[in-house]
C-alpha cells in the first residue's frame, strides 16, 4: 500500500499510537492513518522493521516516529505512551494490533507457551490500554482500537489458546468501554476473519487449505488484505464514529453472518 495523502483526511490532526506495526495490519494501518493526516507513532518489537516504516512514511511527506518495545512489558508500553505525547503533545488515538498466533489441541499447548500468547495478546491488550486511558483521561477525549478476530466469538478445532485470547479481548473492550465512556473515550474492537499476511500464509506465500476452506465459506469468496481492516480502523479512530463505543466490528466478509 502507497502512503498517498487523502484529501478528505478522515483523522486529519489527530495523534495515533499504532501498537504492532512493523508488518501486517499494523504497517498498514499506520500507512493508512499517516494518509488520512493523522501523525502516527509506530510501536514494535522488530527495530528495523518498524524503523522501515516509520521512513517510509516520512519520506511521503507525513509525521512517524519509531517505537521499540514488547507490549507484555509494561515499562516498554509505559515508555512508548509517553514518547508519543513528548513528540507530539496528545495521544488521540490507538490501535492495539500486537498479537501472535497459536496452532495445536488444548492438550498439546505447552505451559510455555500459554503463557507467551496469553502475555502478548491479553496482557499486552491491558497494558496498552492502561497506559493509553492513563494520558487520554487528562485530556478529556480519546479512540482506542483493539483487534480481536472471528475467533473470539466462535470455535474451531486446533486454535484454542488462540481463541481465548482474543474472547479476552472482547471482554475487555466492552469494560474498558465502560470505564472510560464518562471521560469521553471510545473503545471498540474489530473482528477480523481470514486475512492474508505473514501470521496465516504459509512461508513460501501461499494460502493454507483451512484458510481456504474458510474463504470459500465467505459470501464475498475473498480473504480480507491488511488494507480492509486499515480502513475499519481508520473509521472507528475517527469522529465520523463519534457515538460507537463498545462494538465489536466483524471485518470478514460476511463469513459470520
Amino acid at each position: 500500500m502507497n502512503v498517498t495523502t487523502r484529501q478528505d483526511g478522515l483523522l486529519r490532526g489527530k495523534v495515533i499510537l499504532v501498537v504492532g506495526a512493523s508488518t501486517g495490519i499494523g504497517a498498514s494501518a499506520a500507512r493508512l492513518f499517516a494518509s488520512e493526516g493523522a501523525a502516527v507513532a509506530l510501536l514494535a518489537r522488530s527495530a528495523d522493521r518498524v524503523q522501515d516504516v516509520a521512513e517510509e512514511i516520512n519520506g511521503a511527506g507525513h509525521r512517524a516516529i519509531a517505537l521499540v518495545g514488547d507490549v507484555s512489558v509494561g515499562g516498554d508500553v509505559a515508555q512508548a505512551v509517553d514518547e508519543t505525547v513528548a513528540r507530539f503533545g496528545r495521544l488521540d488515538g490507538a490501535f492495539n494490533n500486537a498479537a501472535m498466533g497459536q496452532k495445536g489441541r488444548l492438550e498439546d499447548v505447552t505451559e510455555d507457551d500459554f503463557d507467551r500468547i496469553m502475555g502478548v495478546n491479553v496482557k499486552g491488550v491491558w497494558l496498552c490500554l492502561r497506559e493509553e486511558l492513563r494520558v487520554m483521561r487528562a485530556a478529556g477525549s480519546g479512540a482506542i482500537v483493539n483487534v480481536s478476530s472471528i475467533g473470539g466469538y466462535r470455535g474451531s478445532p486446533g486454535f484454542g489458546a488462540y481463541q481465548a485470547t482474543k474472547h479476552a479481548v472482547l471482554g475487555l473492550t466492552r469494560t474498558a468501554a465502560h470505564d472510560a465512556g464518562p471521560d469521553g473515550i471510545r473503545v471498540n474492537a474489530i473482528a477480523p476473519g481470514p486475512v492474508l499476511t505473514e501470521m496465516i500464509l504459509t512461508p513460501d506465500g501461499d494460502i493454507p487449505d483451512p484458510v481456504r476452506a474458510r474463504i470459500s465459506a465467505t459470501p464475498l469468496r475473498r480473504a480480507a488484505q491488511p488494507e480492509d481492516v486499515a480502513e475499519t480502523a481508520a473509521w472507528l479512530l475517527s469522529d465520523r464514529a463519534a457515538h460507537v463505543s463498545g462494538v465489536t466490528l466483524p471485518v470478514d466478509g460476511g463469513l459470520t453472518a
